[in-house]
């Protein structure tokens, strides 16, 4: 086990952070400061803005203009009173030395902080971030090279099924139909939940899934579940020309999950890029 110590350091605990409704703080109307706002705002969060409107970025300004989940003051940060009832700090101006005076007071506050391109004042980072719908997937590099995590990104990218957002919603909303049918957390119904689920992830493809729509989720789990089988798509009323190819299985039979061997496939992929820069 101690030859393996060195591997469990020197990394970051990836999260998907949950901010609908939190209040984000973000100092800085520029350029970096934009892509902090989108960000944010998709994660439906309140956004309260300081910055002078003279160094707005036109994205930045088209943001005020659009969104009303952002609260904008036309200056610069005043000192402690603007961090009361924030949640989270975002800093993306030009002054080194105040943004090092904003990181510290927010760590007495134990606001959670993040200070562009000032490593040692982050408290987490931003990757290089690929989203579709629900999908989300971040690249980081720890704040060691955003470059080459944006092209590892870019070959990731390319590697997505065009309908993987869509199937990902599809799934959801079969997921929570069958919990109203099966309710209950634990035991042997969450068991045979998640094995069904998982037979119906592997035994259809990205763009199958992506079809399915209220009809269709109705009969899978009429002539699916309730039999404890996964018809195919086509028995089901799907026009998928991909459908043609696959069978009916039984809900005990593990067939390999398209959905992890992708994510299995992306794994392998970063890791291939980083072995050759290393």
């Amino acid at each position: 086990m101690a030859a393996d110590t060195p591997s469990l350091s020197g990394g970051s605990l990836l999260l998907a952070w949950q901010l609908k409704d939190k209040t984000v703080l973000i100092i800085g109307g520029g350029d970096v400061a934009s892509g902090r706002i989108e960000s944010v705002l998709v994660a439906d969060a309140r956004i309260t803005l300081i910055a002078p409107r003279a160094g707005l970025h036109p994205l930045t300004k088209q943001f005020l203009d659009t969104c009303a989940r952002i609260t904008y003051h036309d200056r610069v940060f005043a000192g402690p009173q603007d961090l009361e009832g924030v949640d989270m700090v975002l800093t993306a101006i030009d002054d080194v030395e105040v943004s090092r005076q904003i990181c510290a007071l927010c760590r007495e506050r134990k606001i959670p902080v993040n200070v562009a391109d000032i490593p040692p004042s982050c408290d987490f980072y931003f990757g290089s971030q690929i989203r579709s719908g629900p999908l989300q997937i971040m690249i980081s590099t720890n704040g060691r090279s955003p470059k080459l995590a944006n092209i590892i990104r870019k070959k990731i990218e390319g590697c997505i099924p065009e309908h993987a957002g869509e199937a990902i919603e599809k799934v959801g909303e079969l997921r929570s139909k069958l919990k109203e049918r099966a309710p209950g957390v634990g035991g042997e119904v969450g068991k045979r939940r998640m094995r069904w689920m998982v037979d119906v992830c592997s035994s259809w493809d990205m763009d199958e899934l992506a079809l399915l729509d209220d009809n269709m989720m109705a009969r899978l789990l009429d002539e699916g579940w309730e039999k404890n089988t996964v018809p195919r798509i086509q028995d089901l009323g799907g026009h998928n020309k991909k459908a043609a190819g696959v069978h009916s299985v039984r809900a005990s039979s593990l067939l390999l999950p398209t959905a992890l061997g992708f994510v299995a496939g992306i794994a392998c992929t970063a890791a291939v890029l980083l072995t050759r820069r290393h």
